[in-house]
């Protein structure tokens, strides 16, 4: 996300000039390009000017240290006024009500009913509460159906009332039913409509008055730039929402609805939808997404990713197995479901800083774990649990199975051989053994059997 944003900052940052201290005349010109790369990004005019005037007033003349320079410098004031402008701080999202109320709205198109299960989904998960999902979506045909197969996707109970037609009375129909079945969180999707419709504008305003929402949300796709600033907008001064929600922000290579949205409409961005899984759903981060745009990674994010998918007694299982050399291919297999579902395989790369910026022409396929997992899945039980029996006949079975190469099957078994061992060694003492005989300056021998990977393939 935000590629050419991030290029031409970096490329801004190059121009600045000058050692020991930033000034005016050595500062001009980054500001003006960087000005240049927000309104690119289609960043509001006026964001990006105050943005460019407030950076330029913070960096002039501080001192730079010895091992600091300028561009370096620079670089830390925009990252810190980036997180300022969206927003600095993570918002507060208020579910506390019994049950609490979340209102969905936005435009015809912009993902409401998708983003109201995975609003579901994330508060179910992440926040231990019980969601009922309330479709009140009584115009467009199949919306209803669509939230029931979402729900079933995520088991999570859905309020419907197919013969009605009055949203505000199924909306409130339905906070009575969530109080007599003990559901703590009531997620009402609304039909999409335009802000100039005045009839459909009046509808949802009477919805949220007849049911006094904990919060009201308003979702906008980020890909459509400042049209999603000015439809907030609109939306705001008739249903004063209290927060926005960003979808399709992982295809968004601009960002101009994330850095200007706070700033024109003055509600936060409180949610970013990051790809096309019902899992795709998190709370916005200020400082993170500016570490993103600045290419420094977002180690925190990934590592709270990896801690969702992670579950402690699987993990001293699979530890107790590996001690003894027991770790097999069905283990493996887990462990490449648990990655997928972290989300998008590029995404996931570009939050290791530095990394983004290498992969940044490189095409990453989501589907780049199907060749091993379709191996894997022809083999027999027998054979993913004792990966020693794999013979040559036995091999060139799988390859047929799987529809892949006899030398593919081959050097799976063989990376998956190395892997075993390296894992069994990483959990001893072997290594820290290794490391204390290991001659000043030189790598270390490998154990028998086992080849140095070669990163350069």
């Amino acid at each position: 996300m935000f590629e050419n944003l991030s290029e031409r900052l970096e490329r801004s940052f190059k121009i600045l000039k000058g050692e020991g201290r930033i000034t005016e005349i050595n500062v001009a010109e980054t500001m003006k390009d960087i000005r240049r790369a927000l309104i690119d990004a289609d960043v509001n005019y006026k964001v990006a000017k105050s943005f460019t005037d407030d950076v330029k007033q913070k960096a002039l003349g501080q001192n730079v240290l010895t091992a600091v320079k300028p561009g370096q410098l620079l670089v830390k004031v925009v990252h810190d006024e980036l997180a300022h402008l969206m927003g600095g701080e993570t918002a507060d999202f208020k579910i506390d009500g019994h049950p609490a109320v979340v209102l969905m709205s936005g435009l015809q198109g912009s993902g409401k009913t998708t983003m109201s299960g995975k609003l579901a989904l994330l508060m179910k998960t992440k926040k231990n509460k019980k969601p009922l999902l309330v479709a009140c979506d009584v115009y467009r045909p199949a919306a209803i159906e669509q939230l029931k197969v979402l729900g079933e996707q995520i088991e999570v109970p859905v309020y419907s009332e197919p013969d009605c037609k009055d949203p505000v009375a199924i909306a409130q129909r339905a906070i009575h039913e969530a109080k007599a079945k003990n559901y703590d969180l009531v997620i009402v999707d609304t039909a999409g409509r335009l802000a100039v419709d005045e009839q459909m504008m009046n509808e949802i305003a009477a919805i949220k008055e007849g049911i006094n929402p904990d919060e009201t949300l308003f979702v906008v796709d980020s890909m459509t730039g400042q049209d999603a600033v000015n439809t907030a907008k609109e939306f705001n001064e008739r249903l004063d929402f209290d927060g926005v929600v960003l979808t399709k922000l992982d295809g968004d290579t601009r960002g101009g609805a994330a850095l200007s949205i706070r700033t024109v409409v003055n509600k936060p961005i409180k949610f970013v939808g990051t790809g096309e899984k019902l899992e795709a759903l998190d709370f916005f981060h200020p400082a993170r997404m500016a570490d993103r745009i600045l290419g420094m990674g977002d180690v925190v994010t990934l590592v709270e990713r990896a801690q969702q998918q992670y579950d402690e007694e699987e993990a001293k299982r699979l530890q107790r197995k590996i001690q003894k050399n027991q770790f097999d291919f069905n283990d493996f297999l887990a462990q490449i479901q648990q990655i997928k579902k972290m989300g998008n395989l590029k995404e996931l790369a570009s939050m290791i800083p530095g990394v983004g910026k290498a992969l940044k022409d490189v095409e990453i396929d989501d589907n780049a774990f199907k060749g091993i997992e379709a191996i894997i899945q022809s083999m027999t039980p027998e054979e993913r649990r004792r990966p020693e029996i794999l013979n040559t006949s036995r091999r060139n079975r799988i390859a047929k199975g799987s529809g892949t190469s006899t030398q593919e099957v081959g050097r799976l078994i063989k990376q998956f051989d190395q892997t075993r061992k390296m894992m069994k060694m990483m959990t001893g003492n072997k290594m820290a053994n290794l490391m204390a005989r290991m001659p000043k300056g030189k790598m270390p021998k490998m154990p028998d059997g086992m080849e140095m990977p070669d990163f350069n393939k």
